[in-house]
């Protein structure tokens, strides 16, 4: 049957032609854009995982420059290093050379003075944006890396680079005063304790988070009696905070050095005893009788100066027998100290690097995996959009055959 008021030819013509023109319009997209996904309304799966895995590698270029300043920073550490370890390779010669008594060694302490300049000179300049690892000993940490898990949450990670401290300062005591009980608090401290009393002993305590750099902790203990508990007179023992100290690292510190003195001199009725949680520092007088007794007090200021890794070549002289002997003990444990700090330096130098070959290498494949994703087949859109362009040819050409049929139905009434 045929009918002016429906054509159905023309209708499936028109419909093909608009599935052709709708395809035509997505390959010239492809071709013009280069992604066969640039919207979430293309593939909102595909395009959303692209997406993560763009931002990852946009971070992933931003770690890269952390890695690259890290590298740099750390590479001006190494190379002041090794300056150093030949500085100090200089002045063991004219150490070997003051051995000798017939030299001038009050020409070879110049020159020794000469070169020590020289190393702090190094020290000083050695920094990088400000950074400088041979002062201090504070570590530093470099981004490396973004970790994600498979719940799709993130986590940095971090390259650890620890300070060598290779700086020539003497450690001095800090002067600056400080509130009561802001470094130190003391019980049966600040006078004497007899040896038969009922607690003869005296507590230190290291008050909580009132270790800072400079801050300076001493301990006075005099003992009085037998030969065990005699300490001829007030003996001195002095700590400076380092920025990476805590409560309990000062306590052991001072123990040390007190432990060290009661060895040396047998007093054999003086110990020392730490809590191992908070550093509170124990000294007792044991087995002593009522003429025996000990004092302990402390003092305690801000200000001070730790000692530098190469504290050892300020003072060092050689115009001296005495001296000369000394500094030749002293310039071989230098030069291990600043040996040793420019391996460390060289091996996480290393490890940077390796990272940053590895982040470079990831930014890469992320990168190529997105392509995979969401890039256009530039060949197949290249035959389909040939491919549509005739179709749409033959799509017109069949919508003007079926416009023409109705025409047809004027020949029945003529």
């Amino acid at each position: 049957m045929s009918s002016i008021l429906t054509n159905n030819g023309a209708m499936v013509a028109l419909s093909t032609l608009r599935n052709i023109s709708s395809g035509l319009a997505e390959t010239q997209k492809e071709i013009s854009t280069g992604l066969k996904i640039s919207s979430a309304a293309d593939n909102a799966a595909v395009w959303s995982i692209s997406q993560v895995m763009r931002s990852d590698a946009d971070g992933f270029g931003a770690i890269s420059e952390s890695l690259s300043l890290g590298n740099s920073t750390v590479a001006v550490a190494r190379k002041a290093s090794e300056s150093i370890t030949e500085l100090l390779g200089n002045i063991k010669t004219q150490v070997i050379a003051a051995q000798e008594s017939g030299n001038d060694k009050t020409k070879i302490q110049s020159e020794i003075s000469a070169l020590r300049d020289q190393v702090s000179s190094i020290v000083g300049a050695a920094q990088f944006k400000g950074v400088n690892l041979l002062q201090g000993s504070q570590a530093i940490t470099v981004l490396s890396s973004l970790d994600r898990t498979a719940d799709g949450s993130v986590s940095a990670s971090r390259i650890t680079v620890n300070r060598n401290d290779l700086s020539v300062t003497e450690e001095t005591a800090g002067t600056t005063a400080v509130a009561a009980g802001a470094l130190m608090t003391g019980t049966r401290t600040g006078s004497a304790v007899a040896g038969n009393a009922a607690d003869p002993d005296a507590v230190v305590s290291f008050t909580s988070g009132g270790v800072e750099l400079g801050a300076t902790y001493t301990i006075t203990l005099t003992g009085t009696g037998a030969a065990g508990s005699d300490t001829s007179g007030e003996q001195t023992f002095t700590y400076v905070a380092g920025e990476s100290d805590t409560e309990l690292s000062v306590s052991t510190a001072l123990k040390d050095q007190m432990d060290t003195y009661i060895s040396d001199n047998s007093l054999t009725n003086i110990s020392t005893s730490q809590d191992g949680a908070t550093g509170a520092l124990t000294v007792a007088l044991a087995g002593g009788a009522g003429t025996d007794s000990i004092d302990v007090g402390f003092t305690e200021f801000t200000g001070g100066t730790v000692d530098g890794g190469l504290s050892a070549l300020a003072g060092m002289d050689v115009t001296t027998e005495e001296g000369a002997a000394q500094a030749l003990t002293d310039v071989e444990s230098l030069i291990n100290t600043a040996i040793d700090a420019a391996a460390s330096f060289g091996s996480t130098q290393g490890r940077i690097s390796t990272q940053s070959d590895f982040v470079s290498s990831l930014t890469d494949s992320l990168m190529s995996g997105v392509g995979s994703l969401v890039d256009a087949n530039m060949e197949a859109a290249s035959a389909r959009l040939q491919s549509l362009q005739v179709q749409q040819q033959l799509g017109i050409q069949s919508l003007s055959i079926a416009n023409q049929s109705p025409q047809s139905i004027l020949s029945l009434f003529r």
